[in-house]
């Protein structure tokens, strides 16, 4: 059974984005700690396993990568965080600390507004070519790009061998130039804090 709690920012209801979401039970001030996403820490070849007979068009999960060895799922011990719907212009962002994920405000939420991150489901060399149908975005924002995915379009295919090779001989008949360079700004060194990493949210099931 889930160990799903209430955290004292957030609450969960209905969405008009995707069936449950989470909003902000109280003014949420930009920088805030939300909460942390919450699970059982599984491998990756563990959650393949436990998901292999999920049909294709399923786009619903509760994976969260924390790194190369383990990821969550809020399945099993899961929390309120486990609602937060994707948004292509979140109001929030995930980070990785200590090998702990946590939902963090990027800018100043008002009480009522559904937080929401960009899940940046990576894409499979071997996805249907329905997939961006399959995980369609319906945040509503003016940034909305209509997927989950990440990036927001298909790679184009790279270039034949053929191609490749006369650009290369025209590349040798130019003139050598100099290449040049923009100047970096030189920044004042700011102090070391404990490593803080962006979360990579979502995991295909």
């Amino acid at each position: 059974m889930s160990t799903a709690r209430t955290l004292p920012w957030i609450r969960v209801r209905n969405s008009k984005i995707h069936g449950k979401g989470v909003f902000a039970a109280r003014f949420i001030p930009k920088g805030t700690r939300i909460s942390e996403y919450e699970g059982e820490r599984l491998s990756h070849a563990e959650a393949d396993t436990r998901y292999a007979d999920n049909p294709i068009e399923d786009n619903h999960t509760f994976l969260f990568i924390v790194d190369r060895k383990t990821v969550i799922d809020a399945t099993t011990g899961g929390n309120d965080s486990r609602f937060i719907n994707h948004s292509c212009d979140g109001n929030c962002e995930s980070v990785v600390e200590d090998r702990r994920v946590f939902v963090e405000a990027v800018r100043d939420i008002q009480k009522g507004d559904e937080l929401g991150y960009d899940y940046e489901i990576g894409r499979d060399k071997d996805d249907p070519p329905n997939v961006d149908e399959i995980f369609a975005c319906h945040c509503g924002s003016p940034k909305c790009r209509g997927t989950m995915l990440w990036p927001a379009k298909r790679p184009k295919p790279r270039a034949k061998a053929k191609a490749k090779a006369k650009t290369k001989l025209k590349a040798k008949t130019k003139p050598k130039t100099k290449p040049k360079t923009k100047a970096k700004p030189k920044t004042k060194s700011t102090p070391k804090t404990k490593a803080k990493t962006k979360a990579a949210p979502a995991r295909r099931r």
